[in-house]
């Protein structure tokens, strides 16, 4: 019998491998997992994410093999016989209910440590206060003098049109480009206040880790930290149903250095463009995600 069973066994795994072999060749097991990101925020949330990930794996290979041994070696065929004797164990339920609660106290402990460094807006260096409109995104330097609206590029939004006449895949970024983008420095603590002026709205950009709803008549607040080095562009979307256009109100932030943004705003200043001049040096990283918004 055990013979059958391995054969068994041996055939299904034969059958598993079959059915997900064009799989492996085809997809983007990349994206399968959340992205690391670029800032100090992004990569403690990813590091919990996958700490609490092989927590899960490692109690799920001990309960279901716990499970298919017992089912196997105590299967009547090797004459085992159920044993309807025991009705109650107080032993049996204080072990399964204070493993569980060890576990999870020590699955809080990153996790609030990870928490309490989201909400802390200490030693800022840059704000900027972000207000969401149907549908479009409005940036305000506090303390620079600089404020300008930030909405989808005229491209996609003449390609968007019925009836345009134009083909989405010629142009660029296709719903996920800006007439005017975000521009931050680099290795630079930046705390975003966010607000609403008609319905509620959401800030977000995978790269950065974070997302934080912008409500009418209440401000929020996020931070975030791009990494030295990690010049670029990183874009993303409003992550709240807004209405009608809310799938066509994309974010784009634009990194640079900090020599770079001083000059930037010097230029909005004096009446300056929103593109920020090109670093001497070698070209900037660019790091495009193209990602559909959750909606709702």
């Amino acid at each position: 019998m055990s013979r059958q069973i391995r054969h068994v066994l041996n055939s299904a795994a034969a059958s598993l491998v079959a059915a997900f072999a064009p799989l492996a060749a085809h997809a983007e097991w990349g994206n399968l997992n959340m992205p690391v990101g670029v800032t100090e925020l992004s990569k403690q949330i990813h590091a919990l994410h996958m700490t609490i990930f092989w927590w899960c794996v490692a109690i799920g290979v001990f309960v279901f093999g716990w499970m298919i041994w017992s089912l196997v070696a105590f299967r009547k065929s090797k004459g085992a016989v159920p044993d309807t004797s025991i009705t109650h164990s107080t032993k049996a339920e204080i072990i399964w209910t204070l493993i569980p609660v060890v576990i999870l106290v020590i699955m809080a402990i990153p996790a609030a440590r990870t928490l309490i460094a989201i909400e802390d807006t200490r030693n800022t260096e840059l704000s900027i206060k972000v207000t969401g409109y149907q549908w479009k995104w409005h940036y305000d330097y506090l303390g620079e003098d600089v404020k300008f609206f930030s909405a989808l590029d005229r491209a996609s939004d003449e390609t968007r049109q019925l009836q345009s006449g134009r083909d989405p895949n010629e142009v660029a970024d296709y719903l996920l480009n800006v007439d005017k983008p975000l521009v931050v420095p680099e290795d630079t603590k930046v705390r975003l206040l966010l607000t609403a002026q008609d319905v509620i709205h959401a800030w977000w950009v995978p790269q950065f880790g974070m997302k934080k709803d912008a409500i009418p008549g209440v401000v929020n607040e996020l931070w975030f930290k791009v990494d030295a080095g990690k010049t670029g562009i990183y874009r993303g979307q409003c992550a709240e149903l807004c209405g009608r256009d809310h799938g066509f109100m994309p974010i784009v932030v634009k990194v640079v250095t900090k020599e770079e943004y001083k000059a930037w705003v010097a230029a909005q200043k004096t009446g300056g463009t929103n593109e920020a001049a090109p670093a001497a040096e070698a070209a900037p990283t660019v790091a495009s995600v193209a990602t559909t918004a959750p909606q709702g």
